[in-house]
């Protein structure tokens, strides 16, 4: 059997994922980065996009948002915002929440609420791309 690593992924509302895989592969503050067992400690901050989960030949996708990903030569955990599974985004509810937010930044509006729908929009945009490129 091929050496694995622990991945878990964590949101506010739940463990969205927890299982032994050969590989992650993750959207970095620096760049898209993959993960193999034995990999160098480190901490970098995760930005709204893909995670490509690689296990037996097989690879399943999910769209996050921004968090935090500790890795270490064992483990991975992802602590994010969003975590959703391929196979469960709805592409109609999210265009409709994209267009919502795009609307909003039409108007005017405070620096802190352009932030939060600035957010909003790049977790909508990764649920997006994960959903049509599967």
């Amino acid at each position: 059997m091929a050496e694995t690593l622990k991945l878990e992924i964590i949101t506010p509302q739940a463990t969205v994922f927890s299982e032994d895989v050969h590989m992650v592969t993750l959207p970095a503050v620096d760049g898209e980065m993959g993960v193999y067992p034995y990999h160098l400690r480190l901490i970098t901050e995760l930005v709204p996009g893909e995670v490509i989960v690689t296990t037996d030949g097989q690879e399943r996708y999910l769209a996050v948002g921004e968090g935090l990903v500790e890795v270490a030569p064992d483990h991975v955990a992802i602590i994010t915002d969003m975590a959703i599974p391929s196979d469960r985004i709805d592409e109609a509810k999210v265009e409709e929440a994209r267009a919502r937010a795009a609307a909003r930044l039409q108007e005017k509006i405070s620096d802190e609420e352009i932030a939060s729908v600035n957010a909003s929009l790049a977790r909508s945009l990764a649920q997006l791309h994960v959903r049509r490129r599967r």
